[in-house]
């Protein structure tokens, strides 16, 4: 084959072994470091424990405005929540706040899952709130399946 300008190009037949192959499987580097055994799997991140943190952090932020916002709506809709309910809430809202401004500590997505099962146990006060809290634990959950995929 000859290249536009005049210089012969070996062909890419696409055959394991053949000169010209443009990065086929088991070429030394694919994984790892060139010439070497394949290194640990990548995740393509710069940082991936601050990705790992921000996703927490973001999960637990929207879990603490949807909390608050979801007080009034409950209230209107369905009626019988009273002022410990109002309570219990604005404090998980205000715990998931302050969690997702700690997720650099080792122990805060322990707390994080903690945060999940009380507001599974706020259902006991009004059924919406375990619907919420339902939600938010698949969302948590699923957070940490990501994170275990990420850092291993």
């Amino acid at each position: 084959m000859t290249a536009p300008d005049g210089g012969h190009r070996p062909e890419v037949t696409g055959q394991p072994g053949d000169a010209g192959q443009a990065g086929g499987a088991g070429q030394a580097g694919d994984l790892g470091q060139p010439g070497g055994p394949p290194g640990p799997r990548r995740s393509g991140l710069r940082d991936p424990q601050r990705a790992v943190r921000g996703l927490g952090a973001g999960t637990l932020a929207l879990e603490a405005l949807v909390l608050l916002l979801a007080i009034q709506p409950i209230r209107v809709v369905g009626g019988d929540l009273g002022g410990a309910a109002i309570g219990v809430v604005v404090a998980l809202a205000v715990a998931a706040a302050v969690l997702a401004g700690m997720m650099r500590r080792p122990w805060a997505w322990h707390a994080g899952t903690v945060l999940q099962g009380l507001l599974l146990l706020s259902g006991l006060l009004h059924w919406s709130l375990f619907a919420l809290g339902v939600m938010f634990a698949l969302v948590w959950a699923y957070a940490w399946h990501v994170r275990r995929v990420i850092l291993g």
